[in-house]
């Protein structure tokens, strides 16, 4: 009587540990799948915003005589296009981190360059008022008035006309921001020795091309201090260039 009163109130100690092993094992084989699973949301999302924008980058050059955007202000085109599209894409208002087709789901974090080296911040760049609150960069950093010192050496398409550019299918209209480092939201490799090792050739990313379509494309990297990869178009074997030629 008594035995089967104790058997009746709970487990023993074994039988708990052999159960938090089991669930222990469980978790284990299944979060490799989920965190795929989340991370292939987070692209498609990803995938569907670009779209969206593209489309609205091409409107709006239909009512500017088919020239993509380019600024006549200090304003850094890559960011600033946002402003100039938005009505194209049912926004209204200034700019803010509300925004949701110009955030990335996977933008969670950013690197950067400065005089001090290799900047890290755990906050996206969709929640920065000096990227115009948008994950996406125009490829327009060859009008980028604020950076004098690249004396418009730098790719891109800015004040183009989209039907003079030769390539539509290869050439790159908006893309992920981290594309000009680069390193990838999607698949992130983190610093270790050398700060640097977050910027790597080969980073996945999302792009959007003139002709509409998006895809998952590896970003050229040549790996020299200094170097970004906005600066020269790829070796053959990628599916993207900067420039409109």
């Amino acid at each position: 009587m008594n035995n089967s009163i104790r058997t009746a109130k709970g487990f023993t100690l074994m039988e708990l540990l052999v159960v938090m092993a089991i669930i222990t094992m469980l978790a284990a084989w299944l979060w490799p799948a989920l965190s795929a699973a989340k991370n292939k949301a987070g692209r498609t999302a990803c995938l569907s915003n670009l779209r969206q924008i593209n489309l609205g980058v091409r409107l709006y050059a239909d009512d500017a005589n088919d020239q993509s955007p380019a600024t006549q202000t200090t304003n850094r085109i890559v960011n600033y296009y946002k402003t100039l599209v938005q009505s194209y894409v049912g926004l209204a208002g200034p700019p803010s981190p509300q925004d949701k087709l110009f955030a990335c789901p996977a933008d969670t974090f950013r690197y950067w360059t400065s005089a001090k080296g290799v900047m890290f911040s755990p906050t996206g760049r969709h929640e920065s008022a000096h990227a115009n609150y948008s994950s996406y960069a125009f490829n327009g950093i060859n009008k980028d008035l604020t950076n004098a010192s690249a004396g418009g050496a730098m790719l891109g398409i800015a004040g183009q006309k989209l039907s003079s550019i030769r390539h539509p299918v290869r050439t790159v209209l908006v893309i992920e921001k981290p594309a000009f480092f680069p390193y990838s939201w999607h698949e992130p490799k983190q610093p270790v020795a050398n700060p640097n090792n977050c910027f790597f050739n080969n980073a996945r990313i999302m792009v959007s091309f003139v002709d509409g379509h998006v895809s998952f494309s590896k970003i050229y990297w040549n790996g020299q201090a200094g170097s970004l990869a906005m600066y020269y178009n790829p070796p053959a074997g990628y599916d993207y260039q900067w420039s409109g030629d």
